[in-house]
């Protein structure tokens, strides 16, 4: 790939791989504590729901960020946005490092994955650079580096802690490779605001606004009953993992944990093809797919248990699972005939985070009290929420609860709006005009959902008109 067939003039070269090595460090920060929880638990004779703890503030705090944070791109200078988010996580992991107590390290790890959202101010601002008909391509390139780093953290954690013989040796190795990023990725950010006075003025009333965006929007209810019922589930399974392979009779230490993290690849590269499935099948097919992938998962986990081939094939299946609902619940959102994507996406990230959250929290508690089996019960607890949310869904609308999901496109093109989702390259746009058709101020939201990177990104509608026939689908 050549930049001028790829990127705008003027932009960098070398700018997209330093955004997706980017945002792989950064997403980092909020999973690689996951498999060095036993040693912190250890290190500060606690209990492991004390050092469950750690987990569910960095689940906690990445929620915040997204809800507090990430707005501020609209308006904010990106190069100093991007320093000052770099210094903050960077002192936060440095202070985890030296953290004397688990509620101080819990403090360091809240405010570090507040901080580390730079992946979803990164995403708008590659769609901005790219040139038409490019931008699933560079979207994915750096997708694909949130993937990774959200996934090989953990196996990197492991093996610095296994190799150090200290926990706090992976706080102390991740703040310095982020304090890296300054030297490196502020001189590839954008260096003026795209409208900072129009963004200061209204950044109160968005975040105002969210609240009334789940009453008002069917699809984004289910959508984050799902997104955040199945990420509690994942979150539960991972947050507990280190407990278990530690204890007897499996006793691993914390690198051949980490490597869970590496077996995993698989199951969460395979999602990215149920956007495929989406535009095929529909939406709720494929949140029933991954839905009976998640339940697959835990039952294994509950069966075979004790079993590293079973937990590795396992680990897959719920990677696929939860990768593959995110994308058909975002792609419900997106097709959902309102204007506001960006605050949707917003509402929905939060409330999955927030799933995390609550999911890490209870497994910590079920583990010190029941161990593997009140994890594998309650994932499954979780699954099964989300299964009522679908069926329910599906009775309270009339439909069965794999039916197309074409209805929320037909619903919008009844109602004359041209709204598009992109899922994994593929652009939806309304059926009569068989054209985009831009919101305010003439930008389209887009979002290609790879393994791993959920987020929304302003795309112009004279790109999309330029897309090459093979990368369009209409509607229908």
């Amino acid at each position: 790939m050549t930049r001028e067939s790829t990127t705008r003039p003027g932009v960098k070269r070398g700018t997209i791989p330093v955004f997706a090595t980017a945002t792989a460090i950064t997403v980092s920060n909020i999973y690689f504590t996951q498999p060095l929880l036993d040693e912190i638990a250890r290190g500060f004779h606690t209990s492991a729901s004390a050092a469950g703890l750690v987990a569910t503030t960095g689940q906690i705090g990445y929620a915040l960020g997204i809800i507090a944070i990430v707005p501020l791109a609209d308006g904010a200078r990106l190069r100093r946005l991007a320093n000052v988010l770099l210094v903050i996580t960077t002192l936060a992991l440095l202070a985890g490092a030296a953290a004397p107590s688990v509620a101080l390290l819990s403090i360091a790890t809240l405010i570090l994955s507040a901080t580390t959202v730079l992946p979803q101010v990164i995403m708008p601002t590659v769609v901005s650079m790219a040139t038409p008909g490019n931008v699933g391509r560079v979207l994915g390139a750096v997708g694909t580096g949130l993937t990774m780093g959200a996934l090989l953290s953990r196996t990197a954690a492991g093996l610095i802690t296994e190799a150090a013989g200290t926990w706090r040796a992976g706080y102390a190795v991740a703040a310095v490779v982020t304090g890296a990023l300054l030297l490196v990725l502020p001189r590839f950010m954008p260096g003026d605001a795209p409208a900072p006075v129009a963004a200061q003025r209204s950044y109160f009333r968005l975040l105002a606004s969210l609240p009334k965006l789940v009453t008002e929007h069917a699809p984004l209810r289910l959508s984050a009953a799902l997104g955040a019922t199945v990420f509690a589930a994942f979150s539960a399974f991972w947050s507990s993992l280190a407990f278990h392979l530690t204890a007897a009779p499996i006793s691993l230490g914390p690198a051949v944990i980490g490597l869970f993290g590496l077996f995993s690849v698989p199951g969460a590269l395979a999602a990215r093809y149920s956007g495929r499935l989406a535009d095929r099948w529909g939406m709720q097919r494929v949140n029933a797919l991954s839905l009976g992938s998640v339940l697959l998962a835990f039952a294994m986990f509950g069966f075979a248990g004790q079993s590293l081939v079973a937990l590795a094939v396992g680990c897959n299946l719920l990677g696929y699972g939860t990768t593959s609902g995110q994308i058909a619940n975002q792609a419900r959102i997106f097709a959902a005939g309102s204007a506001k994507k960006a605050s949707l996406n917003t509402v929905y990230i939060f409330a999955v985070f927030a799933g995390g959250a609550v999911g890490s929290a209870v497994a910590s508690e079920m583990f010190t009290a029941y161990g593997w089996d009140g994890v594998v019960a309650t994932g499954m607890g979780f699954v099964l929420l989300a299964g009522v949310a679908l069926v329910w869904h599906a009775i309270s609308s009339g439909r069965a609860p794999v039916d197309g999901a074409t209805d929320a496109a037909d619903a919008s093109d009844e109602a004359g709006s041209a709204d598009v989702a992109v899922t994994t390259g593929t652009v939806w746009q309304d059926r009569r005009a068989g054209r985009a058709a831009p919101g305010p101020g003439g930008a389209l939201p887009a979002r290609t959902a790879t393994a791993g990177s959920w987020f929304a990104a302003p795309m112009s509608a004279d790109a999309l008109v330029r897309e090459p026939a093979t990368r369009r689908d209409q509607a229908g």
